[in-house]
């Protein structure tokens, strides 16, 4: 009879904890993790829900207790939370003061709060008499907060690259043409993941190729969010000031990575006089030190907003250059079933001689977007 309560509970803790994580991806709260909260009473009846809509804004657990209504009793009910509850007074101030005030009896997490000042919520709510089970689809709220979590510890960006191939691993004809690829279906995910990132980055080579724009379409902003920051690798300061990333109505959003020493660019007035940056990053064996610019953007000067995800939409040399430098977190990879012959591949000549130096991931999954497969490789494990 024990193993079967035990079996429900679990199976409770688990569904409750799948709707955390659904709410909270509704949120925009970059640099703030993404947190998702439940109030559910002793029946297993739903009370309230909530999710952090974005910074400076309640968190996730005040959103659902009010959700739940001030006049309802929380003794005998219980919150679950993908994340900790925070301990330290910032914009807001203490989930975890709220949640013994309201005299909630239970408390579910998903994960631990990797940033020191916010973590101890757990042992605070236990020393009050709160009983607090951890760890509830753990590996999948750690996923979720994998970026949040990587700059709190490295002080760099989560970076993600993403590629769309023939099944030959071919980017591109041999004549240069790349468009398209993959699927209607498989750009808009781009677009939905260029939205979930603190900035999307391309190399010269295909800025200077594709003319690109680097913004979220075909997909909707939410009411607090916005464009996410558009960088451009350009060592030598060469690309052409007419490129719609210098010139267009969101040119305030870009930033163009020059080497130090290097001259000043032909768009450098106009792209300041939009509200752009020219980033100066110190130059390694020839390419820009792409270590030193993931410092630089994980933990910028006061005053400037960090990047917690970076989003890189890679040609061959950039995509070869950040797996052989281990920059690469995810792997995001469109196949199409398309056969071109010969071509430009995806990834340059790593000059593996044997299967052992192959490339591996933590973990990895398949579906299919459209008529293409997506392949997700995570390089690190959670």
């Amino acid at each position: 009879m024990h193993a079967a309560v035990s079996e429900r509970r679990n199976a409770t803790h688990e569904r409750w904890m799948r709707r955390c994580l659904e709410l909270a991806r509704r949120g925009a709260p970059r640099p703030n993790p993404m947190v998702g909260a439940v109030v559910v009473d002793a029946r297993g009846e739903r009370l309230g829900e909530g999710w952090h809509r974005a910074a400076g804004k309640a968190h996730a657990e005040v959103n659902a207790l009010r959700d739940a209504g001030a006049a309802t009793s929380l003794r005998e009910a219980t919150l679950y939370v993908n994340l900790e509850p925070c301990t330290h007074h910032g914009r807001t101030p203490p989930c975890t003061d709220l949640i013994l005030d309201k005299g909630v009896g239970r408390v579910v997490v998903g994960m631990r709060d990797p940033h020191e000042a916010a973590s101890g919520g757990v042992e605070r709510l236990r020393a009050a008499g709160v009983e607090v089970t951890v760890g509830v689809r753990g590996k999948e709220c750690r996923r979720l907060n994998e970026a949040f979590a990587r700059r709190v510890r490295t002080g760099r960006p989560l970076l993600t690259l993403k590629q769309a191939q023939t099944l030959g691993g071919r980017v591109a004809t041999r004549t240069g043409d790349s468009r398209w690829i993959s699927s209607e279906e498989a750009r808009r995910r781009g677009h939905r993941w260029r939205r979930q990132s603190g900035a999307v980055l391309v190399g010269s080579g295909t800025a200077a190729s594709d003319d690109p724009r680097l913004t979220v379409r075909h997909v909707d902003l939410g009411p607090h969010e916005e464009q996410p920051r558009r960088l451009v690798l350009d060592r030598a300061g060469r690309l052409a000031p007419s490129l719609r990333l210098f010139s267009d109505a969101h040119a305030a959003r870009t930033t163009a990575v020059v080497g130090e020493g290097r001259d000043a660019p032909p768009y450098v007035e106009a792209l300041r006089r939009a509200g752009g940056q020219v980033l100066r990053v110190k130059e390694r064996d020839g390419h820009l030190d792409l270590g030193a610019l993931l410092d630089r953007l994980g933990t910028p000067p006061d005053g400037e907003r960090p990047v917690q995800s970076l989003f890189v939409e890679a040609g061959p040399g950039l995509a070869t250059a950040l797996f052989e430098q281990d920059l690469v977190d995810r792997y995001y990879l469109f196949v199409a079933p398309r056969l071109l012959g010969t071509g430009t591949p995806a990834v340059g000549d790593r000059e593996a001689e044997a299967m052992t130096d192959a490339q591996g991931f933590a973990e990895h999954t398949w579906e299919t977007v459209g008529g293409d497969a997506l392949f997700k490789g995570f390089r690190r494990p959670v």
